[in-house]
């Protein structure tokens, strides 16, 4: 059936503007050209709308894909060996290498030295994700897609023909590309003889988001959380599909681990996050330490990552909505009918309209 001019008139301007629009709704408000001038203000005015066109089209429609195919060839030319550099941890017979991919995403490669088989977290290009693979001389054993978003699963179907016997792991609510194995919250996932996984269910970034534990009993040493876009050093991802509620029971998960777990996120987003928890609390001294340190490392294009949980726990904003010094700096305070946790969760949503919203300078 042929649809109406209007009607493809509409659809076409919905598509150029939600497509111009995906940048920046993806960036996460780091700075750019983009957060000045008329064309800021515009956006600023119709911010609803063109969000939910804009992702839309990036998560439900074949735009979503190109235009990550193009972020992807666009990333190579610009940074062809990757937008960071990154330094192997080894404990204890485990190895993990972080794949700086795209403009500013990690995938994660996980490795059982004993056994050469390996787990690869979002591997969102799968060309970079597979030289790695060669150049360990491992097999890759399965992925771990924390979630839908194309700049973390885009490269699963690829790697999956590489290796025939891949096993992919995700939620299936979020109908991750190539998945063969869903999840549910609390499941275990065992590659070679000392990985051992832990998976949970974390919304609110999307309706099926999952992060992964590395236990770290099983080969002696602490555990690591790959947090996909939940948690980043000194930051949270977006609720594109979950409320502050949701989003609030999702991060007590990663605040309930362990103190000493390495934190692995998937973004380099360090720098900013840093300098925005500077305005909520510029007296705190291991934001600032941790912000100068930052600051070298960047310098130097180096990954800031891992943090440790212990470190998010005094300076990542989004892991203390409990903290009575940044409730204050919000102006906010809790009403008398008002229970703790929905408190908590209109911190968390005031923390994220802030942080959405923030231009750094």
């Amino acid at each position: 059936m042929a649809l109406p001019d209007w009607t493809l008139c509409v659809f076409g301007v919905a598509s150029v503007c939600g497509g111009f629009y995906i940048y920046r709704l993806l960036s996460g408000g780091r700075r750019s050209a983009w957060n000045r001038g008329p064309l800021a203000e515009l956006m600023a005015r119709t911010e609803r709308p063109l969000f939910w066109i804009a992702y839309s089209l990036y998560a439900r429609t074949k735009l979503g894909y190109v235009f990550y195919k193009r972020q992807m060839k666009k990333a190579r030319e610009k940074y062809p060996s990757g937008h960071s550099r990154t330094q192997p941890t080894t404990i204890n017979g485990i190895k993990i290498i972080p794949v700086p991919v795209l403009s500013d995403n990690y995938s994660y490669v996980i490795i059982d030295t004993a056994s050469s088989l390996a787990a690869v977290v979002d591997p969102a290009d799968p060309q970079s994700v597979q030289s790695c693979l060669e150049e360990e001389g491992v097999t890759l054993e399965a992925i771990l897609c924390t979630h839908k978003h194309w700049d973390h699963s885009g490269g699963n179907r690829a790697l999956k023909r590489l290796h025939s016997s891949c096993r992919v792991y995700g939620n299936l609510m979020d109908n991750i590309p190539g998945l063969t194995h869903p999840l549910t919250d609390k499941d275990t996932i065992d590659v070679g003889t000392k990985l051992r996984f832990r998976a949970f269910y974390t919304p609110g970034h999307t309706v099926g988001h999952m992060i992964y534990l590395l236990d770290g009993r099983v080969f002696g040493g602490p555990s690591s959380l790959f947090s996909g876009d939940l948690v980043f050093l000194s930051g949270c991802g977006r609720m594109f599909e979950g409320n502050a509620s949701t989003m609030l029971s999702s991060l007590d998960t990663v605040g309930s681990l362990n103190d000493d777990t390495l934190l692995w996120p998937g973004h380099e987003y360090a720098e900013d996050n840093l300098l925005f928890a500077a305005e909520l609390e510029p007296g705190n001294i291991t934001r600032e330490q941790k912000l100068q340190w930052v600051l070298q490392q960047r310098g130097q294009r180096l990954c800031t990552s891992p943090s440790t949980l212990a470190e998010e726990k005094q300076y990542n904003p989004f892991l203390r909505s409990h903290a009575q010094d940044l409730q204050q700096a919000l102006g906010l305070q809790q009403n008398h009918d008002e229970d703790w946790t929905s408190y908590r969760a209109r911190v968390l949503e005031e923390l994220r309209r802030r942080k959405d919203i923030y231009k750094s300078r």
